[in-house]
């Protein structure tokens, strides 16, 4: 027999709840006042806490003190407030049954309908580098407890964690009262606001860990997309909590992002970034169809960055996905709005460049944001669970040549100053094609890309065929070791100059012999950077 807590029976049924009694204990004071006004012209009673209850009498309206709730003063500089069963027994009571009533009119205690808390801004407190005692204050105890009660009881008690959902309580008070549905969906948003909000304190314990034992990702969905990768799919964006990436992107202009457009303009993000110089990526299905960078003396540098990347396979640039690493230009505008793009993603644009993009009503224009950065470490799913490594970065803000001091010369003369800035060039940007890579480079642009393949001979022809006539003088890299020698010597034929590549194949001395025959030069890197 089912105790009487759980006697469906018992039950009685309760969907609009008047809002009559309200616990009030906000860090964020954020439309506040507007909420303290409505429920005090519904007559509701406020109790609160600390500064709270000092924001919402200094507005001047009624509030009574925790303490008098409770009958104890908050103690210990504010840890203990509302830990008291005064205060729980009021929000936990389940007014749908009459023991419960019974025990609150017997131990003096009324009951809560409405719970307004959100928590200690400890994730804020953690990024300011505040020292570990003043992080430490900021882990919540109180806070978390009256969320999760009040949630658990949302059959009767309304829990309101954030700000956003205040316009929708206050019509709800004037509307009468909370319904059962309402209180259902901010009690899931509770209990994901202290599962974040955990997640984040566990984390700040094992910051010092790598690969700690339990690894949690904690995201809020902003947007459902129209499907995912192809039509039948469903999908959704999520907002990692203090994320900095594409997907906190501004969209200025042009159609909704879709999920193919997030993806692709990750991907030229991170090509873009790897560069000191102006530099601009073309992305097609997630692989550079060009890149480069601006080393002359052009006014502007960032259009021409752009119109070299484009230079590299303008079939395939059509309905590309375009990042900068700089501010658009109306030049580079003007160059972009001659060829159909789905997507530009930049720092920033200059307004005259907005003006003209935003009459491309397809380009979808997206802004960084200010804080922009890659993660240190990268997160791909697979069936079961997740991997979890150090993201493959190169450090964009490193002197010129820093890669190549760590190359060892293996055959040839050692470049000249030009050739071998256009090797570090191709080695950077090889690293954003797909594996198996070779990147066919020259005067700091791609000009042909092979990526993909299942053998790398397969790659190096298709990075010649793609180059044409300006594979003759140009220099490659690729982004793992040749395994024989049959790969390096398609691009010897197609006339390459130079070459980079790791190294580290069994049959290296094979490769060796070979660039020693034709006479060209070539550095192993020593590391790899392959890209699934």
């Amino acid at each position: 027999m089912s105790s009487p807590s759980h006697d469906p029976s018992l039950y009685t049924t309760r969907d609009v709840v008047t809002i009559r009694r309200a616990l009030i204990s906000v860090s964020d004071k954020t439309g506040l006042i507007e909420l303290a006004e409505t429920l005090s012209e519904a007559g509701v009673e406020l109790v609160s806490t600390g500064s709270t209850a000092s924001t919402i009498r200094d507005a001047g309206f009624p509030v009574t003190d925790v303490s008098a709730v409770t009958g104890f003063p908050e103690s210990l500089d504010g840890r203990v407030k509302t830990l008291h069963p005064g205060v729980h027994a009021g929000i936990l009571a389940d007014l749908r049954l009459t023991s419960h009533d019974m025990q609150l009119q017997d131990l003096g205690i009324s009951p809560f309908e409405l719970v307004v808390v959100n928590l200690y801004p400890f994730r804020e407190t953690v990024t300011s580098g505040a020292p570990d005692s003043d992080v430490i204050e900021q882990i919540d105890i109180g806070g978390p407890a009256l969320v999760r009660a009040a949630a658990k009881n949302h059959a009767n008690v309304a829990i309101v964690v954030s700000p956003s959902r205040y316009p929708e309580l206050r019509a709800a008070v004037v509307a009468g009262g909370t319904s059962l549905a309402q209180r259902g969906s901010l009690a899931a948003e509770a209990f994901a606001h202290t599962a974040a909000y955990d997640s984040a304190v566990a984390a700040w314990f094992v910051r010092e860990q790598k690969f700690p034992d339990t690894f949690t990702i904690s995201a809020e969905r902003a947007s459902v997309l129209r499907y995912g990768e192809n039509s039948h799919q469903e999908a959704a964006l999520y907002l990692e909590q203090g994320g900095h990436g594409i997907a906190q992107s501004t969209l200025l202009g042009g159609k909704e992002m879709s999920y193919n457009n997030f993806v692709d303009a990750d991907a030229a993000v991170r090509a873009a970034y790897d560069f000191i110089n102006p530099a601009v990526a073309i992305v097609k299905h997630s692989n550079p169809c060009g890149i480069a960078v601006a080393r002359d003396k052009a006014v502007d540098q960032i259009a021409s960055a752009h119109r070299l990347a484009h230079e590299c396979d303008p079939v395939s640039a059509f309905g590309g996905v375009i990042a900068a690493n700089r501010v658009v230009t109306f030049k580079m505008a003007e160059q972009i709005t001659e060829v159909f793009t789905e997507v530009l993603v930049a720092p920033g644009f200059e307004p005259a460049a907005l003006q003209l993009l935003k009459t491309k009503k397809n380009l979808r224009l997206l802004q960084l944001p200010t804080n922009f950065g890659r993660e240190p470490q990268e997160v791909r799913q697979v069936s079961g669970g997740f991997l979890v490594q150090d993201a493959d970065l190169f450090d964009s803000t490193s002197k010129l040549g820093a890669l190549i001091e760590q190359w060892q010369l293996v055959s040839g003369e050692p470049a000249d100053a030009e050739t071998l800035v256009d090797l570090e060039f191709a080695w950077k940007a090889c690293r954003s094609v797909k594996s198996n890579a070779i990147l066919l480079a020259h005067n700091g642009a791609s000009v042909g890309v092979g990526m993909g393949q299942v053998n790398r001979v397969d790659s190096c022809q298709l990075a010649v065929q793609r180059a044409a006539h300006r594979a003759a003088g140009s220099v490659a890299a690729s982004d793992a070791f040749f395994p024989f020698a049959d790969g390096l010597e398609v691009l010897l034929a197609a006339g390459v100059k130079a070459v980079v590549q790791p190294g580290g194949s069994v049959r290296d001395d094979e490769v060796i012999a070979a660039a020693q025959k034709a006479g060209i030069t070539m550095y192993f890197t020593n590391e790899r950077h392959f890209f699934h």
